[in-house]
């Protein structure tokens, strides 16, 4: 459990330069799709109903849009800036459906550090095994703050 111990903070930003990159490979699988659809109870048959996928233009069942945008913002909580931060703001696009237990690759690019404002703008694509666009978006993200010291108030009572 992680309640109560101490993670290590990601980036801060006087570390991030403009041109860093990240790229993840995600496989999408039962666990994945399920662990959405419980979560948030979303019944849309075109997630979970191979027949009713089969009458649509997809053909068969299609992964949750939000499932994706997760997977871009764990990224980001995890590696680019890290733990810490916060997503101020996204803008994403789907262009193609992602299906179930498919392999997505997400690339991950910072494209400008506005120290004075306190966020980065990373630019975020992904694809599928045909090297197909599958998401394509910007997000603001707010990286994580230098902690206080512990004595940093100590004399404001003085």
């Amino acid at each position: 459990m992680l309640l109560g111990k101490k993670r290590k903070l990601g980036r801060m930003i006087s570390e991030l330069q403009v041109g860093e990159r990240l790229e993840l490979t995600q496989a999408i699988e039962d666990q994945d799709l399920l662990l959405y659809l419980g979560m948030t109870n979303d019944n849309n048959p075109l997630f979970i109903q191979h027949d009713y996928a089969a009458m649509t233009p997809f053909k068969k069942p299609i992964v949750p849009q939000i499932l994706l945008t997760g997977i871009i913002t764990a990224a980001v909580s995890k590696y680019l800036p890290g733990p810490g931060s916060s997503i101020e703001k996204q803008s994403l696009t789907f262009p193609r459906p992602v299906y179930h237990y498919s392999k997505v690759t997400l690339h991950f690019e910072l494209s400008e550090v506005n120290v004075e404002a306190h966020h980065v703008k990373i630019i975020v694509t992904a694809h599928n095994e045909k090297k197909e666009v599958v998401v394509d978006g910007e997000l603001v993200v707010c990286p994580p703050f230098p902690p206080k010291s512990i004595t940093s108030k100590v004399l404001e009572n003085f």
